[in-house]
């Protein structure tokens, strides 16, 4: 058995995974993807793929090899041709709760570095200022209202870590019902009626045809001032130019992003404003998530080759996809 892989991947831990579970030789191939001609010149000959966000798993990339798993190293799986695999018996796993806890204490982490000015008071103090203005105006958060855009487990995690503060939580997701949502103190909202009622924003969707730019112009102009907008999905799901014009008119008092439109960003206007607070795409990492999500691919590679049904199988016809 080959596997062909990108180089985040502990190839230890799968050997010892699957050199437990397969009947077979396993040789592991890592290899820098990134592009549909890199991977199809790298998984030539292997049975499954393991692969990361910059990699698009194309059609022509599935025609053209003779695989039998795609394993999407991470919870979402918006560079795989999910239908064009299962036109070719191709298997998508993903890893759907390896960092859970890590992205919804991520996304709190932005909303309040956001929220109480820490960048703004660390670039004041580091520039020989010692002033509580350097970060007005900060409100209070127990006096906000927050809304979550999707409420899936990382967003249900997230509630769960706010409650503390005693804000007011609302969330839009058509597939999550009221009574489900009441059991985390949260209400459910029309998405109109999210961006009408909160001050603040944290957005949780995965990045689908319906979800693309889905937090636009409209959306963010229903904001009051002084609010600010998170974002731990997938860059296009908010609109960069609308956020930009927010940002600019003080509509949005501030940003905070793990993930942008191009990763990485090159002259991306977002970045390196006093107002926002970006990181690399890292609210899913800590050492302990890694080992999971490596250790839960693997296994979904053995069932696979096993003949059974992995337990991150991705269902082409989910409705969320």
């Amino acid at each position: 058995m080959v596997l062909s892989a990108f180089p985040m991947i502990d190839p230890e831990m799968y050997r010892e995974v699957l050199g437990e579970a397969v009947d077979e030789p396993v040789d592991i191939e890592v290899a820098e993807l990134g592009s549909t001609e890199n991977l199809i010149a790298a998984a030539a000959g292997a049975d499954a793929v393991v692969t990361d966000i910059n990699t698009p798993v194309t059609a022509e990339a599935l025609d053209r090899l003779d695989l039998r798993a795609v394993v999407r190293s991470a919870v979402g799986v918006d560079n795989v041709d999910v239908d064009a695999a299962a036109n070719n018996g191709v298997t998508v796993t993903r890893v759907p709760d390896y960092c859970t806890d890590e992205v919804a204490t991520h996304s709190v982490s932005l909303l309040l570095a956001c929220l109480r000015s820490l960048k703004g008071y660390d670039d004041a103090v580091t520039a020989g200022g010692w002033s509580w203005e350097a970060g007005r105006p900060i409100r209070r958060v127990n006096a906000s209202t927050i809304g979550f855009v999707s409420f899936g487990p990382i967003a249900k995690r997230a509630a769960e870590q706010i409650a503390g503060f005693d804000a007011e939580l609302v969330a839009y997701d058509p597939f999550v019902d009221s009574e489900e949502m009441a059991e985390y103190g949260v209400e459910k909202a029309s998405f109109d009626e999210l961006f009408d009622r909160a001050d603040h924003v944290v957005v949780y969707a995965p990045l689908t045809d319906a979800t693309r730019g889905m937090v636009d112009a409209d959306a963010l102009g229903r904001l009051d001032e002084d609010s600010v907008v998170v974002n731990v999905s997938r860059g296009p799901v908010v609109d960069d130019d609308a956020l930009l014009d927010a940002l600019e008119s003080g509509t949005v008092k501030g940003a905070g992003l793990d993930v942008l439109t191009e990763e990485p960003p090159e002259d991306d206007p977002l970045v390196g404003r006093d107002d926002t607070v970006v990181t690399p795409h890292a609210a899913w990492y800590s050492e302990e998530a890694r080992d999971d999500l490596n250790r839960s691919g693997a296994a979904d590679v053995a069932a696979v080759l096993n003949g059974d049904v992995p337990d991150g199988r991705v269902d082409p016809d989910a409705d969320w996809l």
